[in-house]
């Protein structure tokens, strides 16, 4: 049987997510090499140079590459690993954290939250640095994508021996399906974002033998996201 012509065929190319973490974490490793040596050219230059306004440029481009090695460094983190260094942790001092946290991050947003925090004495066994990252991208997301004017809600509870933190978010026009939440990396990607910070999320959430999930209820034009962990100790307020 003659092969279809090079227009005709069907792009079924199937690349492992490992494989694609490698690529990542080698392309920005080999250009944070090449990154490294143009800010260390630069510096040099800047040592010659006496004109204050070529300095003023060299400055211009010193910045421009911390911030390209910023996006890099970023890239790197989100596909790689998960090591936890597990604590004994309370909830409501997990939830004041955060809430401390969003409050500094995101002050410009000028969105209301609305927090509802019922943890009582329940205790975790996480990583709180990590745990505080999944959480803020939560929040990060609802801020970034298409979200309507209103309140955010975010609420903290414990049932059955599990912490569930949910996140509600405005957001009419709905479309996407959240059957396969948080495990479509690279799916969506803009300026600036790959489409990583809700796999990094699901990852953490489950190095920690967590879950998440998502539902949109269009009857109240609102995105839930759910956060679940276990939990342990006294849950009574």
């Amino acid at each position: 049987m003659a092969k279809p012509p090079p227009e005709n065929r069907i792009d079924n190319l199937n690349v492992a997510w490992s494989d694609v973490v490698r690529f990542i974490r080698q392309l920005t490793h080999d250009l944070r090499n090449h990154l490294n040596a143009i800010e260390l050219q630069s510096a040099y230059i800047s040592e010659l140079e006496r004109e204050d306004g070529l300095k003023s440029e060299i400055k211009r481009l010193h910045e421009m590459v911390a911030r390209l090695t910023s996006t890099l460094q970023s890239l790197s983190k989100a596909v790689s690993d998960v090591k936890l260094n597990l604590i004994p942790y309370r909830a409501a001092d997990l939830a004041e954290d955060l809430r401390k946290k969003i409050d500094h991050d995101f002050s410009g947003e000028g969105a209301p939250i609305n927090w509802n925090i019922q943890v009582g004495n329940a205790m975790l066994n996480v990583d709180p640095q990590l745990l505080q990252e999944a959480l803020a991208e939560l929040f990060a997301n609802a801020f970034r994508h298409n979200r309507d004017k209103g309140t955010l809600i975010a609420i903290a509870r414990v049932d059955r021996k599990r912490l569930l933190f949910t996140l509600q978010e405005p957001k009419s026009g709905f479309n996407l399906s959240t059957e396969s939440w948080a495990r479509e990396p690279l799916r969506k990607v803009s300026h600036g974002h790959y489409g990583l910070g809700l796999n990094r999320v699901r990852a953490i959430v489950e190095a920690h033998g967590g879950e998440i999930y998502a539902q949109y209820n269009p009857n109240v034009s609102a995105l839930t996201t759910t956060l679940v962990l276990p939990a342990s100790g006294n849950h009574d307020a």
